[in-house]
């Protein structure tokens, strides 16, 4: 349920009703808009039914919210979401771009990378320290000492760290070192996962998983919004389907249909939705074209000799060349770079 609150409904009218609910034993969540303050109420719905709260001065109606996606919903705030990661903005105006190479393999290819796509313009530099391979014999990662060199790289550039959390025993760790924590598609429906980076308090990028409705991607978002971590950010990486000739199938309408169904700011991954690179550069446009909030674009300085996803990592000189593209593209439909 939601219970939507009068316009100029004071902080003592808010933490009063909180505590109410609270004491009731739900879940309360508060969303504050420009003109209304409404509190969601996540729990038995009899409860709610038999308090009186809408004879509360305050409260101007009370909701149910009908989609199992409750704070996920547009139901449940009307209004985008914006997501701070430190100085950038995921969700506003500006397309957030999240650069650098699928694993981290050294300090220095690393910070190579780091400088170059910061040169160019992106906010985010992106790169693997623990590395979910199809087969246990590939390279797996550096683990701790892949973060050190993205904080490194983070501390010399000023770019936001993205990385990816596969286990919860990592959780604490990782959290220390990244500025938007990753869930790969993977463990999309990891809710025990998801559950721990609910409680982080931490920016959360959340992959759709390769069999995965959007419905489904609402509700694994709706287990790390349940723990009261509202930072969250839905991304589109491709999906499996009979299609051969590229590595997934990117799902572009995702962007506004998840829009329309959710507050929640959505970015693309074309490196993983095609698997190529000679497909990225279009489908980064694509993507901007379809009102996706950023992208999340895999780069390397020699993408022959990467050790995880070469073929759909872009060359340094290719991302630079792609980005005054992108900048015209998102100033034509309203948004910047």
């Amino acid at each position: 349920m939601i219970i939507v609150l009068k316009q100029g409904a004071s902080q003592s009218d808010i933490d009063g009703i909180s505590e109410k609910l609270q004491n009731l034993g739900l879940k309360v969540h508060v969303s504050q808009g420009e003109e209304r303050t409404i509190i969601g109420a996540i729990g038995d719905e009899r409860i709610l039914r038999e308090t009186p709260l809408e004879a509360h001065p305050a409260v101007e109606k009370i909701l149910p919210i009908l989609k199992p996606f409750k704070l996920a919903s547009r139901d449940f705030r009307a209004d985008d979401s914006l997501i701070s990661v430190g100085d950038q903005v995921i969700g506003g105006p500006k397309v957030a771009v999240m650069a650098g190479p699928c694993a981290v393999e050294s300090r220095e290819g690393l910070l190579t990378v780091a400088r170059a796509v910061k040169k160019a313009g992106a906010g985010f530099l992106r790169g693997g320290a623990f590395k979910p391979r199809s087969s246990p014999y590939s390279f797996q990662g550096l683990g701790e000492e892949g973060l050190k060199y993205l904080a490194e790289a983070r501390e010399e550039t000023g770019l936001r760290v993205v990385t990816e959390l596969m286990d919860p025993r990592d959780a604490e760790l990782v959290n220390r070192y990244a500025d938007l924590i990753q869930i790969g598609a993977r463990n999309m429906s990891n809710f025990t996962l998801l559950k721990e980076v609910g409680k982080l308090r931490k920016p959360v990028l959340l992959k759709r998983g390769l069999s995965a409705t959007v419905k489904e991607l609402l509700m694994s978002a709706e287990y790390i919004l349940s723990e009261g971590n509202h930072d969250v950010i839905l991304c589109e990486r491709g999906i499996r389907t009979f299609e051969t000739d590229t590595r997934n199938t990117l799902d572009l309408s995702a962007v506004p249909l998840i829009k329309g169904m959710s507050h929640l700011p959505v970015v693309i991954d074309p490196s993983h939705g095609v698997g190529r690179a000679d497909l990225v550069p279009a489908m980064c446009l694509a993507a901007i074209a379809a009102g996706a909030d950023g992208l999340l674009v895999e780069v390397h300085p020699n993408p022959q000799e990467a050790v995880s996803d070469g073929p759909q990592s872009l060359r340094i000189e290719d991302f630079r060349e792609l980005f005054p593209r992108l900048r015209s593209l998102a100033e034509v439909v309203g948004r910047a770079l």
